[in-house]
């Protein structure tokens, strides 16, 4: 690998505010912010408005509108 060309990689947490939760994920997101973590270290901090725990596809929650039977006749073309 080229050397000075790739960012720094390190554990950052990342918090949804939507859900409340928070994350702790090897990144290379720059942040100025920090914040202290429950296993006493300081870490880069990045806030997020959705991820994998409040977006509706992963949580289960999702629905699909169904305007025309579009849904369905995609299910009935393709459940061959």
């Amino acid at each position: 690998m080229k050397k000075d060309i790739h960012p720094e990689y390190r554990e950052v947490l990342f918090h949804d505010t939507g859900a409340d939760a928070y994350f702790l994920i090897g990144s290379t997101i720059n942040t100025d912010k920090t914040k202290k973590w429950e296993d006493g270290k300081t870490y880069p901090y990045c806030t997020l408005d959705i991820s994998s725990v409040s977006h509706p596809f992963y949580t289960g929650k999702q629905k699909i509108i169904d305007t025309a039977g579009q849904v369905d006749k995609f299910k009935k073309r393709y459940n061959k």
